[in-house]
C-alpha cells in the first residue's frame, strides 16, 4: 500500500547526479539532429561544428581574446594532466587539494612526475578548505575551484599573486558556468561536458593563458609525452589543436549536444543566468538545512559551500553515536530509499567522502524539482530511523 505519510508532490525529474549531469530543461534527442553523423572530423564540416564548439564556449563564459581554447581527449582528468605533464617542473609547485580528484592530482606531481620542491596542501577533514595563503609567488600552483566530492570551493581569487611568476592550474570542471572565474588570475582551466551544463562524457576543454602558451614554448620537460598530451610542433604552440584540429577522434554526436547545451545557456540569459540557477539551487537547500536538526552541510563554512555539488552530511546523535561502518549503511539505505522512490537518482556521497548525501545543484536543474525533494529528505530519514 502507498504509504501515507510520504509527501506528496514528486521532483518532476529525479535526476541529482554530479556526472554526467541532468541535461538542459526542455532536451530531447531532437537536439541531435544537427550532428554530423557519418562525417570525419577533418572535414570542413566537422571542423567547423568543433570550431563553433570552442568560440561558443569563449562567448559564452568571457575567455579574454588572448586565450587559446582547445577540445582534448579524455574528459577534464585527461585536460587537467595534459596540462600537468607539458607544463609542471620548470619550477616548484603548491598542490592544494580537498577532495578525492585534487588529491589525484597530487599523486600525479608526487608519484608519477615526481617533481621536485613540490609541496602538498590539502583540507582535513573533508569539508576544510586548505590554507591558500600557503601559495608561494614564484611557484607553479595546482587546485581545483570546486571540490566535486566534497562540496568545497574558493571563495575567491585573491589568494593568487597577480605579479606571480608561477602559472596557475585551475581545474574547474564542477565550477564552470556556475561559479565566477577570474581569468587574471587562472593560466590553465580545464573543464568536462558532462558537467554544469549536462554535456556527455569523454571530452576535455583546455583553455590557455599567454603565460601559459609561453611555458609550453620554453620549457621541455624531461620525460616522454604520449601522443594526446602533446600541444606543441618544433617547440612552438600546435595552433591547430586550438582551432578545432582534435588530437584524435572526437564524437560529432557529443559535440552537437555540447552545441545545444551552449546554445541554451546563450538563450537563458548568458553566464548571469547559469550562476544565478545555480546559486537558486542550492539556496533552496540552506534554506531546508537551517530549519532541519538532522543535517548539515559537510563544508561548516557558507563562504566556501559549492552551489554546484552540495555535499550533506547527518548530524542526528542517534545516528552519529553508530559506529563507523554503521553510519555509512545509514546513508546507503537513506540514497536506496530516495532512489527507490524514485525522487532522487544517484544522490548517495561519493565513495571516497564521509557518508551523507550529495545533490547536484547546477544550472540544468530546475529549482521546483529541488523544492520538492526537500521534504522526501525528511520523510526518508523518519523512515530510515525506525529501521535502526
Amino acid at each position: 500500500m502507498p504509504d501515507s505519510s510520504a509527501p506528496a508532490v514528486r521532483p518532476a525529474d529525479p535526476r541529482f547526479s554530479s556526472g554526467p549531469t541532468k541535461k538542459r530543461p526542455g532536451w530531447s534527442l531532437d537536439a541531435l539532429s544537427g550532428a554530423l553523423l557519418g562525417r570525419s572530423h577533418r572535414s570542413k564540416p566537422g571542423k567547423a561544428k568543433l570550431k563553433e564548439a570552442i568560440d561558443r564556449t569563449r562567448a559564452l563564459l568571457g575567455v579574454p581574446a588572448d586565450f587559446r581554447i582547445a577540445i582534448v581527449p579524455a574528459s577534464d582528468t585527461g585536460a587537467v594532466e595534459m596540462a600537468m605533464w607539458s607544463m609542471l617542473g620548470a619550477r616548484g609547485v603548491d598542490l592544494f587539494a580537498w577532495e578525492s580528484f585534487g588529491e589525484e592530482w597530487i599523486t600525479d606531481a608526487v608519484d608519477q612526475l615526481k617533481l621536485e620542491d613540490a609541496r602538498v596542501h590539502t583540507g582535513r577533514p573533508y569539508g576544510t578548505l586548505a590554507d591558500l595563503t600557503q601559495a608561494r609567488r614564484d611557484a607553479d600552483v595546482v587546485f581545483t575551484q570546486n571540490g566535486t566530492t566534497s562540496g568545497v570551493r574558493v571563495p575567491g581569487f585573491d589568494w593568487i599573486a597577480a605579479d606571480r611568476e608561477g602559472i596557475t592550474l585551475n581545474d574547474a570542471t564542477s565550477a564552470v558556468f556556475a561559479q565566477p572565474i577570474d581569468w587574471t588570475k587562472c593560466d590553465v582551466v580545464t573543464f568536462s561536458w558532462q558537467k554544469v551544463l549536462g554535456g556527455e562524457g569523454g571530452h576535455g576543454m583546455l583553455i590557455l593563458s599567454p603565460r601559459a602558451v609561453a611555458r609550453l614554448e620554453s620549457f621541455t620537460p624531461n620525460r616522454p609525452l604520449p601522443k594526446i598530451f602533446r600541444m606543441t610542433k618544433k617547440g612552438k604552440l600546435d595552433a591547430e589543436l586550438f582551432e578545432g584540429a582534435t588530437i584524435n577522434t572526437p564524437s560529432l554526436l557529443a559535440t552537437e549536444d555540447y552545441l545545444d547545451a551552449l546554445r541554451w545557456g546563450e538563450r537563458i540569459g548568458g553566464l548571469a543566468a547559469l550562476h544565478a540557477r545555480a546559486d537558486a539551487n542550492a539556496g533552496v537547500i540552506a534554506d531546508w538545512v537551517t530549519r532541519t536538526a538532522w543535517v548539515d552541510f559537510l563544508a561548516a563554512d557558507p563562504a566556501v559551500r559549492s552551489n554546484t555539488s552540495v555535499c550533506l552530511k547527518v548530524t542526528d546523535p542517534r545516528v552519529t553515536g553508530l559506529a563507523p561502518e554503521a553510519q555509512g549503511d545509514f546513508a546507503k539505505r537513506l540514497a536506496a530509499l530516495l532512489e527507490g522512490e524514485g525522487v532522487a537518482l544517484d544522490a548517495a556521497s561519493y565513495r571516497s567522502a564521509p557518508p551523507g548525501l550529495r545533490l547536484w545543484c547546477g544550472a540544468t536543474v530546475e529549482r521546483d524539482d529541488v523544492e520538492a525533494l526537500m521534504p522526501w529528505l525528511d520523510w526518508a530519514f523518519e523512515r530510515c530511523l525506525t529501521a535502526l
